[in-house]
């Protein structure tokens, strides 16, 4: 492999708008038509793949076509979850044992217009647990595998990635349950069911993606008074995530965290180095998060300090994933040399704060032409980086 800053992304990217509503019509429960989103998911993915390596991103993934979000989707994927209708509908008392404080009430203008403008944590309603957790069956994790793998081929991607959510991430949206009686056996319940889909990632040969939000946006959630403690809940996180990776190797997976991909004041996130006494624990050997949004871009100081594993990777986000400015190349590049003056050019990846389609809606915070232009940019400054730091240019 020659020498460089190599580039990815987070995983979700703009889906075409048919593809949109067949999604939301599946995660309601409602019947569509199997030919015709099996059809619509393969040219979405074919599609995606192709703009990605025209963009010039090294590490691809199928852009999440085929789910309604990058942790929703488990809804059709694990016995025991259930549609939100279904499971209200069926009389059995649900137990919330949290819910997401994202909206800050330092801001009250702004959090009138986050919450008029529909602008709230998702566009779909979460799924909730009645009954015990397992995988029901591989046949979808292993389609979209073969999409991603066909796509990569005839596009010649150099590699691919693709995204699973975290037990962590699951249970901080899906956070209602009629079966279990306390949140620590649920995300347990959760690592042991998704051990399937992730060790079935590895063994197609493609990295796997554990999306972890549920990290850094600990101290957004509520308990209620008097049970916040956001270090025990990210330990408890952490600890199930490596029980349900213990089969798969260090260096085939990348963890992703972030503080809400949404636009707002981000005031109250947790600094980053809050985060590394745990992140060190972590078993994926790569880590991807914020650092390209104005809240978090000056931390790339604290990585430099924070002691992580010598073999550990940081892919810091270098482009913003909420706002349409399309970053400068040169901006990239001096992001990206940043991180890699801290801790070594050979373990950075160049990538992007978040996903541009982290739920399947038409509202969109970054609109798809921007969205290449964007990762057409992170490419080119990719290439900058490369130049100043291996002397080529």
């Amino acid at each position: 492999m020659t020498s460089g800053v190599k580039t990815t992304h987070v995983g979700s990217l703009p889906r075409p708008a048919a593809l949109i509503e067949l999604l939301r019509e599946r995660h309601a429960g409602r019947t569509i038509d199997a030919a015709t989103f099996d059809a619509e998911v393969r040219q979405a993915v074919s599609d995606v793949v192709a703009h990605q390596v025209a963009a010039g991103i090294d590490i691809v993934s199928d852009g999440e076509m085929a789910k309604i979000s990058y942790s929703y989707y488990v809804q059709d994927r694990l016995a025991g979850l259930s549609p939100a209708a279904e499971g209200e509908a069926s009389g059995a008392p649900l137990q919330r044992f949290q819910s997401i404080e994202t909206v800050d009430p330092d801001f009250p203008d702004f959090a009138a217009f986050f919450v008029a403008a529909g602008r709230g944590p998702a566009s779909a309603a979460p799924p909730v647990c009645t009954g015990s957790l397992s995988y029901r069956d591989l046949a979808p994790v292993r389609e979209e595998l073969a999409l991603l793998k066909s796509a990569a081929a005839a596009a010649k991607a150099p590699g691919a990635f693709m995204t699973a959510a975290s037990p962590g991430v699951i249970a901080m949206f899906a956070s209602r349950s009629s079966y279990y009686k306390n949140e620590d056996d649920y995300v347990f319940g959760l690592a042991e069911a998704m051990k399937a889909e992730y060790e079935e990632i590895h063994r197609a040969g493609v990295m796997l993606q554990i999306d972890c939000p549920d990290l850094a946006l600990a101290p957004h959630m509520n308990y209620g008074p008097g049970a916040r403690d956001p270090h025990r809940i990210i330990a408890r996180n952490i600890e199930a995530l490596n029980i349900a990776t213990a089969n798969i190797p260090p260096h085939a997976m990348r963890v992703h965290l972030c503080w809400g991909n949404y636009p707002g004041p981000h005031v109250r996130d947790m600094e980053v180095a809050g985060l590394f006494s745990h992140l060190r624990k972590v078993r994926a050997r790569a880590l991807s998060f914020e650092g390209g949004n104005p809240r978090h871009e000056h931390e790339w100081e604290d990585w430099r300090d924070a002691k992580m594993p010598d073999d550990m990777v940081l892919i810091p986000g270098v482009i913003d994933s909420t706002t349409n400015f399309v970053e400068h190349p040169r901006l990239v590049a001096q992001r990206i040399l940043n991180f890699a003056n801290a801790v070594g050019r050979e373990r950075v990846i160049a990538g992007v704060d978040c996903g541009f389609g982290t739920f399947a809606t038409q509202r969109v915070q970054s609109f798809p032409t921007i969205v290449w232009a964007k990762l057409k940019s992170l490419s080119e400054g990719a290439a900058i980086a490369t130049g100043k730091l291996w002397g080529t240019g």
